[in-house]
């Protein structure tokens, strides 16, 4: 393995540092007893979160004009409330309930990993989540950024081109001085596809107990680890 010329991680956030999973489900289950809404709440945070795919390729086509997460978020929230027979909630409370993507707890290396890894490399997020997203959730979970890159600076999500490359630009560097952190195998081809370096970190617990996700190392990958503490290491950090 070889990180020479890499000078900045970019990591994908939702699944790889973040478990939106498990924090929708406790979020969820907190509302239910509050406004009491019994429903599964497993479910609609799969269903949410299965959402997110589709609408963003309404964005890609040019079928909607460029529309950041929180939007996209909020419109499949709607359907989702129809769908499970939710009502009672005011417009402020489906804001809330909407910015629970603000709140976002990570995974319990990613903290202390990220912070390795600062002492050697610029860390900085490279995700769909909008600015404002982004923001709120690394002062909510004390995610040490040092810069915020998302989707919405170059108006073109993940996988496209243009967002990897913009924000090797963005960064004042190569795309080879880059490397791209995912718990996603088609993301860090894509941003290889373009001229980055790849990690990919597993995560396999990202879409509950009962769905087996792909962690087999890749030796096409230029690092494979465990979590993101192990990613420290493997870099020497």
């Amino acid at each position: 393995m070889s990180i020479s010329g890499v000078k900045a991680l970019t990591f994908d956030v939702f699944g790889t540092v973040v478990d939106w999973r498990g924090s929708i489900i406790r979020e969820g289950e907190q509302l239910g007893r509050a406004k009491g809404i019994d429903i599964d709440w497993a479910d609609f945070a799969d269903r949410w979160r299965a959402g997110y795919a589709p609408a963003m390729a309404r964005v890609r086509s040019g079928e909607l004009p460029w529309t950041r997460i929180d939007v996209l978020h909020r419109m499949i929230l709607y359907g989702l409330l129809d769908d499970f027979g939710v009502t009672g909630l005011s417009e402020d409370e489906k804001d809330r309930w909407n910015r629970v993507w603000h709140r976002l707890a990570p995974w319990p290396d990613s903290v202390p990993g990220l912070t390795r890894l600062r002492q050697r490399f610029i860390v900085a997020t490279l995700s769909n989540g909008n600015v404002a997203l982004l923001t709120n959730m690394a002062k909510h979970s004390g995610l040490p950024w040092d810069c915020i890159l998302s989707a919405e600076l170059v108006r073109r999500y993940k996988p496209d081109p243009e967002t990897y490359l913009g924000a090797a630009d963005l960064l004042g560097l190569r795309p080879e001085e880059v490397m791209m952190v995912a718990a996603h195998k088609g993301d860090l081809r894509s941003a290889q596809a373009v001229g980055l370096r790849a990690a990919f970190v597993a995560r396999p617990d990202e879409f509950g107990p009962s769905v087996e996700v792909d962690v087999t190392p890749e030796a096409d990958f230029d690092v494979n680890a465990a979590d993101i503490e192990e990613l420290a290491i493997k870099l020497g950090c």
